[in-house]
């Protein structure tokens, strides 16, 4: 898991690169537009207008992209620097277009926005912040300076002061709000992603780790009667053939290389068949054995695996699904990790539903991320207490979320909290995790769970 973490967070540092294709499709748009508007407001509303200087600045981005294409491949990925240059020159020719065609007088000035838009969107804040101050730069100069639209009796179209002072103003606000609105849009979804990324990671891990699990069981159950009867009978000879020692020593190496096909067995992992028996377990079984990595951590951990009420049925059998192994390891692993001395683990049942509720001593979930916890990468500033208890932690807020993601995927419903943890000898706050399941969605059902069992299957490859 902090492998995967320190992964993630080297990739958030990387330059956010865009398809020269996709700036040169969006220019062309544009250009189509700028073109039309001219048109229109020269030979429909019989405005007065540069045309020659309109021509020029328009042509830029046309010659722009006829360069581009002839120089670069349509599938060229773009630096952070070259982004920044191509979008700038685009807030640079259209604040010089709006500049000849009446500035903030103009109704498109509104446009300014869009280059806006598509750098929050695609570049680092670095770059954002930079054509954002670009942007204000041309808002407020065309806010005193710019040519005249004159109609056809020369009349020029001069909209009242204050109008421009609120156009001015509301297009300074737009771009500070559609920048830092469309940047946490985009971060937000891609730090979703590569969050899901990293859960599909962890789930086909776990999935490999329970797969060779049950081919090291299903080899054992399969081959252990014929291996302990090779073993009985080659020592069944050795006692006989005491007298001929050639023999015997070869019946002593027929049980050795059985005990040596035992061991082998215990350690292998190749694709064989799965066991059934260990698709499901008691509730103890399974929620022991997602703990068990961090059981020996300097923190004592208690298991509590009591029925809720003296009603509820007998102790359930879940699967043992490669999702809630993972999940439950998760949680306990950030309960360890945090707790000053002990872990609490509570197992209870009713006849509709599985309850576990993992509780440590420790601080407990910060008050100002506690409604955000299991959102990916929440951080908080880390002191050095912290620092001292968890030294390969990142803080990055992936490890919940990953725990989760597969636990809602496996059909619980996940609560955080903090309170007293009175069941802990020092009755400190802390952390409170608790994870509820219907028992129809993750109980295996008895007949299932004791019946027989039938044939090992072949278990299917991805």
């Amino acid at each position: 898991m902090a492998q995967i973490e320190h992964d993630l967070f080297l990739n958030d540092q990387r330059s956010n690169w865009v398809r020269l294709r996709t700036l040169v499709m969006l220019r062309w748009f544009a250009v189509v537009g700028q073109i039309g508007a001219v048109l229109a407001a020269v030979y429909i509303y019989q405005f007065t207008l540069e045309i020659g200087l309109i021509a020029i600045v328009i042509g830029m981005p046309v010659l722009a992209n006829v360069i581009s294409v002839f120089l670069f491949p349509e599938n060229r990925r773009l630096s952070e620097g070259e982004a920044d240059l191509m979008i700038g020159f685009d807030l640079l020719q259209l604040g010089m277009l709006l500049y000849l065609t009446g500035g903030l007088n103009n109704p498109f000035a509104l446009l300014i926005l869009a280059p806006i838009t598509v750098a929050s969107t695609i570049l680092p804040l670095r770059s954002t912040l930079i054509l954002g101050a670009i942007a204000l730069a041309v808002v407020t100069l065309l806010r005193f300076q710019s040519l005249p639209i004159l109609t056809a009796s020369g009349v020029p179209l001069i909209l009242p002061e204050l109008f421009v002072f609120g156009f001015w103003l509301s297009l300074v606000i737009g771009v500070v709000f559609v920048g830092i609105y469309a940047r946490q849009v985009t971060q937000e979804t891609l730090s979703m992603g590569e969050a899901l990324v990293a859960t599909q990671i962890a789930l086909a891990r776990e999935q490999k780790l329970t797969d060779l699990g049950g081919v090291v069981a299903a080899a054992a159950h399969e081959l252990g009667t014929p291996l302990a009867t090779i073993k009985l009978v080659s020592s069944e000879l050795i006692d006989e053939l005491d007298d001929n020692d050639e023999m015997k020593e070869d019946a002593m190496l027929i049980r050795a290389q059985a005990d040596r096909c035992r061991d082998i067995l215990r350690s292998m992992g190749r694709v064989g068949k799965e066991d059934h028996l260990m698709r499901h377990a008691p509730i103890e079984t399974v929620i022991r054995e997602a703990s068990e990595p961090h059981l020996e951590r300097g923190k004592t951990v208690t298991f509590s695996i009591l029925p809720a009420d003296e009603g509820a049925p007998r102790q359930p059998d879940i699967y043992r699904r490669p999702e809630v192994i993972h999940g439950i390891r998760n949680l306990v692993q950030n309960a360890v990790d945090f707790a000053m001395d002990r872990v609490l683990i509570e197992v209870s049942w009713t006849a509709d539903n599985i309850l576990i509720q993992i509780k440590d001593d420790g601080p407990g979930f910060p008050s100002s991320v506690l409604g955000r916890i299991g959102d990916p990468f929440v951080r908080r500033r880390r002191n050095d207490v912290t620092r001292a208890q968890r030294p390969g932690y990142e803080g990055m807020g992936l490890g919940l979320f990953i725990a989760k993601t597969l636990l809602e995927r496996s059909g619980a419903k996940l609560q955080f909290a903090n309170g007293a943890a009175r069941a802990l000898s020092d009755k400190r706050g802390g952390a409170i995790v608790s994870v509820e399941w219907p028992r129809s969605v993750i109980e295996a059902k008895v007949e299932k769970a004791r019946g027989a069992l039938g044939d090992n299957t072949p278990i299917t490859q991805a």
